[in-house]
C-alpha cells in the first residue's frame, strides 16, 4: 500500500500520500472536515457546517434561517407565519363590522326584528379591510382605543355634580339646571347601539347621584366613542359588505 501511495505521488506530484495527509491534518480532523474545508478554499461562498453554526444561534431552525434570508433579500415579503396568522377574534371583528353597516342595516332592518343576523360570507378582496374597521370598532366600544383619550367635549361649571333633570340644547348636554357638557355632537347624544341611546341612558341612570372625577371622565370617553363609531360606520359602506 505505502509502494501503491509513493508510485502515485511519484507519478502525480499533486496528490499526497496518507501519511502526508495524516500528517498536514491534525488526528481530530474528519474526512467530511476535509471535504467541508476544501470546498469552501474552492468556493468563498459556500460555509461550512460549522461556519454556519458559528454564525447562526443555536436555537435557529433551518426554517427561520430561510425566512431571514427571505426577507434580507425582500424586505417587503412577510413570513409565513405572518402570512398565515388568522384568530378567531378576526372574524368577531369581521361580523362587527358587517353589524354596523348603515347599507346592511337598512336592506334587512325587517329580519334583524325577528331573527338573528344572517352574516354574508366574506370576500377575498374585502375581508381584512373590514377586519380592520370592525377591531377599531370592537377596541373603541370596550375604551380600549388611544383615540377615546382624545376628547372632543368640555366641562367647564363646578358645582354639585348630581344629576337631576337630563337634557340637550345646542351642544350641550345638562346634568341639572348649571351644569352640563359642552361640545357634545347630535349624532353623538342620538346615536343607537341596540335598542338604547348610550349618551341619553348612561346620564338617565344615575339620576339623584352626585359624579365624581372618574364619571365625568367616563362619559366624556363615551361621546368620544359614540362620535368615531359614526365615522367608522360610513368607512364600511365605502368597503362594501
Amino acid at each position: 500500500r505505502e509502494l501503491n501511495s509513493s508510485s502515485l505521488s511519484e507519478n502525480n506530484p499533486s496528490s499526497l500520500s496518507e501519511a502526508e495527509v495524516n500528517k498536514a491534518t491534525p488526528p481530530s480532523t474528519t474526512l467530511r472536515e476535509l471535504n467541508s474545508s476544501s470546498l469552501s478554499e474552492n468556493n468563498p461562498s459556500s460555509l461550512s457546517e460549522a461556519e454556519v453554526n458559528k454564525a447562526t444561534p443555536p436555537s435557529t431552525t433551518l426554517r427561520e434561517l430561510n425566512s431571514s434570508s427571505l426577507s434580507e433579500n425582500n424586505p417587503s415579503s412577510l413570513s409565513e407565519v405572518e402570512v398565515n396568522t388568522f384568530a378567531p377574534i378576526d372574524l368577531l371583528d369581521y361580523i362587527y363590522a358587517v353589524l354596523h353597516s348603515p347599507a346592511y342595516r337598512e336592506k334587512y332592518k325587517e329580519f334583524l326584528k325577528i331573527d338573528f343576523p344572517r352574516v354574508p360570507y366574506p370576500k377575498a378582496e374585502t375581508f381584512w379591510k373590514l377586519v380592520e374597521i370592525g377591531k377599531q370598532i370592537r377596541e373603541i366600544h370596550l375604551l380600549e382605543s388611544p383615540k377615546v383619550e382624545n376628547y372632543i367635549t368640555k366641562y367647564p361649571i363646578n358645582g354639585s355634580n348630581i344629576v337631576e333633570k337630563v337634557s340637550y340644547k345646542e351642544s350641550k348636554v345638562y346634568i341639572n339646571s348649571e351644569q352640563y357638557f359642552d361640545g357634545v355632537p347630535e349624532v353623538a347624544w342620538n346615536f343607537y347601539i341596540g335598542g338604547y341611546q348610550p349618551a341619553q341612558k348612561w346620564l338617565k341612570d344615575r339620576k339623584g347621584r352626585e359624579l365624581n372625577f372618574d364619571d365625568i371622565m367616563h362619559y366624556q370617553k363615551i361621546i368620544v366613542a359614540l362620535s368615531e363609531t359614526d365615522k367608522l360606520m360610513k368607512e364600511i359602506d365605502k368597503v362594501g359588505v
